[in-house]
């Protein structure tokens, strides 16, 4: 099978050749071409080569269109600080008080921002390459979690815990901001776009809190987006106490775990209606040991597997991780979420 019929027959709910295997090499992309992270972000061109010489070199089931979550930010006035060592990050916060909530602004047109047309020309590249045989990804943050980006975290949190005033204004702009960069992805090719929630986990609060505060906006977005193929990523948040509520209020089916959700029980939780997406605690590949990398993707694929509805997947991979680590992932992968020799 490709990899796009892979996804297509667990969206039809039936069991693919194996399990699908989502790797998301980012950075890697620059060093493989020999250019600077900053060069390298600087056109979608650039990234969707990467992309494409990734995803040929490891075999693995998709291909991210994706920049660094600043971009985000620095679509809306803030300022990217570029390291040779890893993932590009938002400078100054661009949201301080009550008057930068007053004047933020929504660009009108996202396809005009000529931060965001490279993203978009990085969706087109990889759409037409890929010809229809592998999945375009994209993401976008929450309306819930942007705030953390625009302002920091440590000021987002006692700032919506308390409802501080502000707070509704500045979630408004944030859910309108996120769902039009949903449909300028979607309508550029993309073919899965992760809504990405991290604030809104149980890492971060609790599910009184998420029902409260975050749950509301969640709603809002997905109600406006109106795509059910959208899939809820966590961002590396727990989130398993909360999928029975946002597949209750929202008709989401799909989800993208933490490394420490419980795999077993969002099978249960979703009951076959969609799939679910157990990830691999990446970190553990800067120093993991062949023997215990097997070890550890046996695992998830022994909770997932069986049944179907079940991709694997990485969060955002560290680029120092060994190429010999990567490998021995994706062989395990490979060799654990076969259906055929089952």
């Amino acid at each position: 099978m490709t990899s796009m019929e892979r996804f297509s027959q667990l969206a039809a709910g039936k069991i693919p050749d194996r399990v699908p295997v989502i790797c998301n090499l980012l950075d890697q992309g620059a060093a493989l071409l020999g250019m600077s992270i900053k060069e390298y972000y600087s056109k979608g061109k650039n990234v969707a080569r990467g992309q494409l010489l990734l995803q040929e070199k490891f075999g693995y089931d998709s291909l991210d269109a994706l920049f660094y979550v600043g971009l985000e930010a620095e679509v809306l006035g803030a300022n990217i600080i570029f390291s040779e060592y890893g993932y590009p990050n938002v400078g100054k916060p661009i949201v301080k008080d009550y008057e930068d909530i007053e004047s933020l602004t929504i660009p009108g047109s996202l396809e005009s921002n000529p931060r965001f047309s490279e993203l978009l020309e990085c969706v087109r590249i990889l759409k037409k390459e890929s010809m229809g045989r592998v999945p375009v990804a994209c993401a976008v943050t929450a309306s819930f979690s942007l705030p953390s980006i625009l302002m920091g975290i440590e000021k987002w949190l006692p700032f919506f815990l308390e409802e501080r005033y502000g707070m509704e204004k500045l979630l408004e702009k944030c859910s309108q901001y996120c769902v039009k960069q949903f449909k300028a992805l979607k309508n550029a090719g993309a073919d899965f776009v992760l809504y990405t929630n991290p604030i809104a986990s149980t890492t971060f609060i609790n599910r009184y809190q998420f029902r409260k505060l975050a749950l509301p906006w969640v709603k809002r977005d997905i109600e406006a987006i109106s795509d059910p193929s959208t899939i809820y990523f966590s961002g590396g948040g727990t989130i398993v106490p909360l999928i029975g509520d946002i597949m209750s209020e929202t008709g989401l089916t799909s989800f993208y775990l933490c490394p420490d959700d419980s795999i077993s029980e969002a099978k249960k939780l979703v009951n076959g209606r969609g799939i679910v997406i157990g990830a691999y605690n990446d970190i553990q590949l800067l120093n993991g040991s062949p023997e215990s990398i097997d070890n550890q993707v046996k695992e998830i694929m022994e909770a997932g597997k069986p049944g179907g509805g079940f991709a694997f997947a990485t969060l955002m991979m560290p680029l120092k991780i060994p190429e010999a680590n990567i490998r021995a992932m994706l062989n395990a992968a490979f060799r654990y979420g076969d259906y055929a020799g089952d």
